[in-house]
């Protein structure tokens, strides 16, 4: 062994020894039962076990057990039994051991979570289609058996994440894309307040990177106007409740980059004309713990006589908490500066649950019963996970609808919603009467007819809000209808309607099936799956399911064409008008016409981890989708379809995100080397005050300052108010920009954004 060698071992042995010292200070400093020689011998076992392997970022592969677990103990608080467990998590699946030998060395209970771990990240990266999905089902299973083994897994994201730069950009884009899909909103769920917002903010620092710096420069730019104004706003709150004699802390709470972006894309507006981007956050310690609902609103009332607060923007997440046990009391008050600003009123418990979630309900058990593990009495959380038993029992086709309607269920915004007996059920904003049915009974959801909301009659899709009474009413002859799934949003609703309509799918099916065979038998033709797909493609159906389908609904009848496309006869001469319509083609013709251009198939050995470049020359290659319209300029990305052709999507397209949860392995990074000779399509909408020659106006700046070709103006006036939408022919992204600050600076127009 070289000095080389023997230096970077010693530095590398260093490292780790420091890194884990950290993790036992940390440990001992919480309020756990001090079990240090248990945590020791599972970080003895891992180092040994992982001896000589490496990361990407070449540091030794035991860094990122003890970085897990040091996030499990630090930031999630939980015990000696997770810190061991993080720092196991990895050696099963990477290592010869087995989950037998965990057992045999820790006990029962880190060998099942350490094997709840193990079961969630096998096969992450295989090249089978959903695997995600799968390995979210799979994921959740585990966590009916003990919930420690979903927050060790954020925490293994978390630090995933955080080492992300030394991984290809395809690689980065399906693990942020993911992160966003699945796991921030299950931290969220679990109250992980800090964490989800550490996870939206990386994987939008990764997804799109130049706005990301754009929105940080632009904080530290805003940053001591920030300050001026809540020295400013906070002052006179401090007199007044130093006169209460409450013992109280005062943060200043900074909205992250990524909910800053995600509001500026969804409301259409700029960083500046954001103005939730500071909220104040009250922190108190209760003099009496049993009293500290009433002492919030004791500091409500003392600072709504020093500012005006706005009627409709107080939440009582007091009474009610959020399902992720979040409690605080949110206020809106009038700064002397003319800017609204929120105030957050929490006592030190409730700060300490809103950021560290079920883990800090925990924390006030065991300090209560001196144990180490979950208490059962958390009733949120197991309406839930009983909720994703509901339909984990009930599997469906598709794992990407199974990863939708638990991402239903991962609500944040909740509305509470009476019975007609006064009791409170709680429901996510945004359902309807139908999903509040379903989530009292299945009977009562599939023979729901209508309801009364608050005595009141409405349909079914009548979406319900904070507060109302809701009576549902039923028919025994109503059965579940297809459109249901469409004002549905609840999961538990949309699984069970799915069940239901799969159930009498199956019966139709089976009908059709009957009608097949009779008619083939009566043909002297033997009944065989291939002559069922040459029949279903004769009709352009592509799923053989949805051929029996039709069959049995009678929407497809059967006859001589059928026996003469089986038999291989040519079709006879077209007769009657559609011979002189040269251009209505059948929808196969069609199909094959479409896909006949020269679109760029990827080959067997193609460099996945190099980006793809979009230029000028072969931009006729790639599939440029309608569900996000990508011009120059956007960020994008590559997804190679089952033809092996290259979708092109935007980053943040709604369909790209499931397509990185899904099928990450086949995600290419994406680039532009665009010289502005193509023109793409783009749509601006405009909003604002009517008056005489502002169209005009409007066309001029596009036409002649900026050179732009108008493809269609839609222009609505009402009562003075204007509505108007452009569609342009542009090169790429500036010309959309320059376009939305020219029209901006238009006399009259208050509003304007780029849709598409």
């Amino acid at each position: 062994m070289d000095d080389d060698q023997m230096k970077r071992e010693a530095a590398d042995d260093k490292m780790i020894n420091d890194a884990f010292q950290h993790l036992l200070d940390t440990y001992l400093a919480s309020r756990h039962r001090k079990k240090v020689d248990i945590i020791t011998k599972a970080f003895n076992f891992a180092r040994q076990a992982h001896k000589g392997v490496r990361r990407l970022s070449g540091e030794p592969y035991i860094m990122h057990p003890i970085a897990v677990a040091q996030i499990a103990c630090e930031e999630v608080g939980l015990g000696s039994t997770s810190i061991c467990a993080a720092l196991l998590h990895d050696v099963v699946e990477d290592t010869d051991y087995t989950t037998e030998d965990i057992e045999n060395i820790f006990g029962p209970k880190i060998a099942q979570i350490v094997d709840g771990l193990t079961k969630i990240s096998g096969g992450i990266f295989g090249d089978q289609a959903s695997a995600q999905a799968e390995n979210f089902k799979k994921l959740l299973l585990t966590m009916s058996d003990d919930i420690r083994v979903i927050l060790i897994k954020i925490c293994d994201r978390l630090h995933n994440m955080r080492t992300l730069a030394s991984q290809p950009a395809n690689k980065q884009y399906k693990i942020a894309g993911e992160t966003l899909y699945i796991y921030a909103p299950l931290a969220n769920r679990l109250g992980l307040n800090k964490i989800k917002t550490e996870l939206e903010d990386l994987s939008f620092r990764y997804e799109h990177p130049d706005a990301y710096a754009s929105i940080e420069s632009k904080l530290a730019s805003t940053q001591a106007s920030r300050h001026t104004l809540f020295d400013q706003f906070t002052t006179p709150i401090e007199k007044a409740l130093d006169k209460m004699g409450i013992q109280y802390v005062i943060k200043e709470r900074v909205k992250s980059p990524y909910s800053i972006w995600n509001k500026m894309q969804n409301k259409h507006v700029t960083f500046e004309e954001i103005y939730d981007i500071l909220a104040v956050r009250i922190i108190f310690t209760p003099k009496d713990r049993a009293n500290e609902i009433n002492e919030c609103f004791n500091i409500y009332v003392a600072i709504s006589k020093i500012y005006k607060s706005h009627p409709d923007r107080l939440r009582d997440w007091l009474n009610h908490p959020k399902a992720n046990g979040y409690q605080a009391l949110h206020v809106t008050l009038m700064s002397k500066q003319g800017r609204w600003i929120e105030v957050q009123i929490r006592s030190d418990r409730m700060d300490e649950v809103a950021e560290q979630g079920f883990a800090a309900h925990w924390k006030y058990k065991e300090a209560e019963n001196g144990g180490d593990g979950a208490s059962d009495n958390d009733n949120e959380l197991n309406d839930w996970l009983h909720t994703i038993k509901e339909i984990l029992d009930d599997p469906q086709p598709d794992a990407m609808d199974f990863l939708d309607a638990i991402k239903l269920n991962l609500f944040s915004s909740e509305i509470f919603v009476f019975t007609p007996k006064g009791e409170i059920k709680t429901m996510p904003a945004g359902c309807t009467a139908l999903d509040f049915a379903f989530s009292i009974h299945t009977f009562l959801g599939s023979h729901c007819i209508g309801a009364k909301v608050n005595h009141k009659l409405v349909p079914l899709s009548h979406k319900l809000k904070s507060g109302d009474q809701v009576e549902i009413l039923t028919s025994k002859s109503q059965h579940v209808q297809p459109s249901w799934i469409n004002f549905a949003s609840t999961a538990k609703a949309k699984a069970k309607i799915q069940a239901i309509l799969r159930r009498e799918g199956r019966e139709i099916q089976k009908q059709g099936e009957e009608v097949l065979n009779a008619f083939l038998k009566q043909n002297d033709i033997t009944p065989t799956n291939s002559t069922i797909d040459q029949l279903a493609t004769f009709h352009d159906v592509e799923k053989r399911e949805d051929f029996l389908q039709a069959l049995g609904e009678k929407t497809i009848i059967l006859g001589e064409k059928d026996i003469d496309e089986l038999n291989g006869k040519k079709p006879k001469e077209v007769k009657g008008w559609r011979k002189f319509v040269p251009f209505l083609k059948s929808n196969k013709e069609k199909k094959e016409e479409e896909t006949s251009s020269e679109l760029f198939v990827v080959p067997d050995k193609f460099n996945r981890k190099k980006p793809v470049f979009v230029t000028d020359a072969n931009i006729k290659q790639y599939k440029f989708m309608h569900c996000c319209h990508p011009i120059p300029g956007d960020d994008i990305l590559g997804f190679i379809d089952n033809k092996k052709q290259i979708e092109i999507h935007k980053r943040s397209c709604p369909v790209a995100t499931k397509l990185k949860s899904s099928y990450g392995n086949r995600i290419l990074d994406a680039k532009w080397d665009m010289h502005r000779k193509v023109f793409f399509d783009a749509t601006v909408q405009m909003q604002g005050t009517d008056r005489i020659g502002l169209l005009n106006e409007v066309t001029q700046i596009i036409s002649n300052q900026m050179n732009v070709n108008i493809h269609k103006v839609t222009i609505t006036c009402d009562e003075g108010i204007f509505n108007g939408s452009l569609e342009l022919r542009v090169h790429d992204r500036e010309d959309v920009q320059s376009i939305v600050e020219s029209l901006r600076k238009v006399d009259g127009i208050q509003e304007v954004s780029q849709i598409r």
